[in-house]
């Protein structure tokens, strides 16, 4: 019989097992160690989507000509404002097929999940305009190559990506007294003479979820005098503006450094002191935080709870934290901590599947990511339904990872009807081999017995999806 710790590692640690792959794991933590290798190459899924470079040209090419449209005549604008509106729908949906094919159809479920997890943990959301091309590239371009390397690697791509950047407004943040802001005072002194003085200034969001969420965590022991001088040492972090995107000269990436904007002078974070160095004296603070200990340990806490259990145990968190500081935050020397562990492979380490884990799970156990639109949107339109849609958590803080926020009775009589409607989409009918799949010989003999009773197929299906079972990553 296949052995409990198998099936943990395919559908906790993993997204969730597919057909012949539990009997393809000899040993399980090998076989989760295995997938922690660098990915120094895109997916063949992934490789031929639009980067974010790409997706602030056509940005600009599309305020461009609403631009000009008005100028020529102001009901001509409205092609434009349609052909922007395409372009973000299009966008999204190549995206979210790309993403979801990949997940679906990955041998490396364990992988797979880190890239989710540190998505989720680094959240930005599409419903903020701004962020709506970037937050699926922000994945590709940043969290993917970089997850299974150091944090400070990761950290520094996520913070200088435009997605993370417009979101919370980085780039509208710059010195108050830096070249740019006197230009803009001068500017707006000559548009209105009588008006009060404008000081452009400093925008705290970036610097704050930086320290509260990225990194120290809500106790990690900064102070508000630490997001200011974060603020202030982050100023001149952007992207291309539209007019330069325009110009002969490229520029070499969907990064910009603006010196003009930046407010000069020393910072001083958690009592350490930063001369002043431009672009990289925001870096040196960001490598600083990722080798922190308060960063350790929030980050361990963090990993440990989606991996084994809403309440992790301390000394699971300790061991991690030290894996952490031990090797300059080397995340796969602490992935390795964690499945090392007694603690994670123990009878009581279960989740309770999130909207996009039960409906990947399901996915995974009876087939692909469909590839008709329609049934692509009928998914996603699932996903939004239970309250987890791609990309648009409430917040900065992402998705909540604990049983409590999916597991109320509205919750799960729409993973019951989720359940009916998946059972249509799997391209596995029989709910046994469906139920082999995922639990080999492990289901409990209740929901066995009633698969066997189920008056068709499908319904025996939808019967194990909505199943309490298939509701744990256990």
């Amino acid at each position: 019989m296949i052995r409990r710790q198998t099936l943990s590692a395919a559908n906790r640690f993993g997204l969730g097992a597919r057909p012949g792959e539990l009997v393809a794991i000899d040993d399980p933590r090998a076989w989760l160690a295995a997938q922690l290798r660098p990915r120094t190459a895109a997916l063949p899924a992934l490789q031929d989507l639009p980067g974010s470079l790409d997706y602030l040209r056509r940005e600009a090419a599309y305020q461009r000509e609403r631009r000009q449209a008005r100028m020529q005549a102001p009901a001509d604008a409205k092609p434009a404002q349609r052909g922007a509106r395409s372009l973000y729908r299009q966008a999204q949906a190549q995206e979210l097929a790309a993403r979801y094919a990949v997940a679906v159809a990955s041998a490396d479920g364990f992988a797979e999940r880190l890239v989710q997890f540190w998505s989720n943990h680094f959240a930005v959301s599409v419903d903020k305009r701004a962020a709506t091309l970037y937050a699926a590239p922000m994945e590709r371009e940043a969290i993917r190559p970089h997850c299974m390397g150091r944090f400070a690697d990761l950290l520094l791509a996520v913070e200088r990506h435009p997605a993370m950047l417009r979101y919370l407004d980085n780039t509208a943040s710059i010195g108050p007294d830096s070249m740019a802001a006197q230009r803009a005072q001068r500017r707006a002194a000559r548009q209105d003479p009588a008006a009060p003085p404008r000081r452009p200034g400093l925008n705290e969001n970036l610097a704050r979820e930086i320290l509260e969420l990225h990194t120290l965590g809500v106790d990690g022991g900064y102070t508000q005098a630490d997001v200011a001088e974060l603020a202030r040492a982050i100023t001149g972090w952007g992207v291309p503006a539209p007019r330069e995107l325009e110009r002969d000269v490229a520029p070499a990436g969907a990064f910009v450094f603006r010196a003009a904007a930046h407010a000069a002078g020393s910072r001083q974070v958690l009592g350490r002191r930063y001369a002043e160095a431009g672009l990289a004296q925001g870096e040196a603070i960001l490598t600083a935080l990722a080798r922190h200990p308060a960063t350790a340990r929030h980050l361990s806490l963090k990993l440990a709870r989606h991996f084994v259990r809403d309440d992790p145990p301390p000394a699971l968190v300790q061991r991690m934290a030290a894996a952490w500081l031990r090797s300059d935050g080397d995340l796969p020397s602490v992935y390795r901590a964690l499945i090392d562990s007694d603690e994670a492979w123990s009878a009581d380490a279960r989740k309770f599947k999130a909207p996009q884990d039960f409906v990947l799970s399901a996915l995974r156990a009876g087939g692909d990511w469909p590839q008709a639109p329609a049934q692509q949107r009928t998914l996603l339109d699932m996903l939004a339904r239970m309250g987890q849609p791609p990309f648009m958590p409430r917040s900065p803080a992402g998705y909540a990872d604990v049983a409590a926020e999916w597991n109320g009775p509205d919750a799960l009589w729409k993973r019951v009807q989720a359940a009916e409607a998946l059972s249509g989409l799997s391209a596995q009918a029989d709910p046994l081999a469906l139920a082999a799949t995922v639990f080999a010989g492990r289901l409990d003999p209740d929901t066995t017995s009633a698969l066997r009773r189920a008056e068709s197929p499908r319904d025996g299906v939808a019967l194990l999806l909505a199943s309490p079972a298939f509701q744990w990553r256990a």
